[in-house]
């Protein structure tokens, strides 16, 4: 098994497919989180809210398929999903390059490209993890994917339209209030992590 060193991070590009212009994030997290931290961190960056079931797709040495890790679900049948909290990213992110897609809400399919910029040392005044760059807003959660997005944007675009009232109406009454949502802005500073531990609690402690 390969060990992260307590005194390093990861520096990752997390881009959202399918999209343009792109949708992405930049950040850093300690080299010694699993991939339920990971997770954690690219739904905060990101700016979902981990409403869906995700997973992570690597194809590890001298395997001919992905690996896929995430939550485990007795309803995939034979696809073998492995527990994230179980495994290190160390144990694949070995060096700058490595890449992975991260895939979210299987009904919307929202996939991203996770990509390994580099591995720094901690500077010790920084709290991480940390988001340090990124353009354009997260769509909202349960817009439909790509083309819901894409039509939420047209729709958006023109107040004359006859479902613009509607949709203002949904993005106001959403479990997080999206309006005015504004498709261009994202400010790295806005950006608040959870701790992927109370995350976990919260999702498994009554499972």
């Amino acid at each position: 098994m390969i060990k992260a060193r307590n005194n390093t991070v990861y520096q990752f590009r997390i881009v959202l497919g399918e999209i343009e212009p792109a949708i992405w994030r930049a950040i850093q997290t300690p080299s010694n989180y699993s991939f339920w931290d990971l997770h954690v961190a690219i739904q905060d960056a990101m700016g979902w809210l981990d409403c869906h079931l995700h997973a992570f797709r690597v194809r590890m040495p001298h395997k001919s398929k992905d690996t896929i890790i995430g939550i485990p679900d007795d309803d995939s049948f034979d696809l073998e999903i492995l527990p994230g909290w179980e495994f290190p990213i160390a144990e694949y992110f070995t060096e700058p390059g490595k890449t992975a897609i991260y895939d979210y809400d299987f009904g919307d399919s929202w996939s991203h490209e996770v990509i390994l910029e580099g591995i720094l040392l901690k500077e010790k005044t920084v709290k991480y993890p940390r988001c340090i760059d990124g353009k354009r807003a997260c769509p909202p959660e349960d817009c439909g994917g790509v083309p819901g997005y894409y039509e939420h944007l047209e729709i958006l675009a023109d107040p004359k339209r006859p479902e613009y009232r509607e949709q203002v109406a949904w993005l106001r009454g959403h479990l997080k209030n999206y309006f005015p949502y504004e498709p261009d802005n994202f400010n790295p500073d806005n950006v608040k992590f959870w701790d992927p531990k109370k995350r976990w609690k919260m999702a498994f402690s009554n499972k």
